[in-house]
């Protein structure tokens, strides 16, 4: 299999040199890096090409790094039902930057498009219709940033005077609790069953 994958990212290397920024084969996966400005393109590519054939848009998704000065990734994973093969790709992308819309070269990729906005921010030009998917309208942030807080900024409850939904800042009824990792076991000024028997057989020997 890692063969035919090495074989596949060398036919995308030399069909489509002005994409590519680098390929690599791990873990029995092909993964090829591209410049964001040229993910249509090379998306077309993918579904026409004869050697290709990802006909089909398996998910859409990103990573951040916050950290990185291009603060995330956008992931596509295609499906060749023709040639039986998967591939992943990446595609770096700053948060102030936008990425170009795949909707019209898989429409199912709207979903997944307005989802990733939701999550994470990441504005897909030339989408017919990007709005937040998953959250309300009235909803602040992106949640699955990294420096999003766990809280969140709001929440939300239904007021029975007001006979309404109504939004309020986080109000935490307890002080964050801070976890070591330990064991449960560990620390614990308690014998568990059977702890005596330890003891003694300790005392005899």
């Amino acid at each position: 299999m890692s063969q035919a994958l090495k074989d596949l990212a060398e036919h995308i290397e030399l069909k489509r040199p002005q994409d590519v920024v680098s390929t690599e084969v791990a873990f029995d996966e092909l993964t090829v890096t591209v410049k964001a400005n040229r993910i249509v393109d090379f998306v077309d590519f993918l579904k026409s090409d004869a050697t290709c054939k990802f006909s089909t848009l398996v998910d859409l998704t990103a990573v951040d790094y916050p950290a990185r000065s291009a603060r995330f990734d956008v992931v596509y994973h295609f499906l060749s039902m023709y040639q039986n093969q998967r591939i992943r790709v990446k595609t770096a992308v700053d948060e102030d930057e936008s990425i170009p819309s795949i909707t019209a070269i898989h429409p199912s990729a709207g979903w997944f498009e307005r989802e990733v906005y939701d999550m994470f921010g990441i504005i897909f030009s030339g989408h017919g219709d990007l709005r937040r998917l998953l959250t309300d309208y009235g909803f602040s942030g992106h949640p699955l940033r990294k420096d999003f807080p766990t809280t969140g900024y709001t929440e939300v409850r239904y007021d029975e005077e007001l006979k309404r939904v109504v939004y309020e800042p986080v109000k935490l009824t307890q002080e964050f609790r801070q976890f070591d990792n330990l064991s449960p076991w560990e620390g614990a000024h308690y014998v568990l069953p059977g702890d005596e028997k330890s003891d003694s057989e300790k005392a005899g020997a």
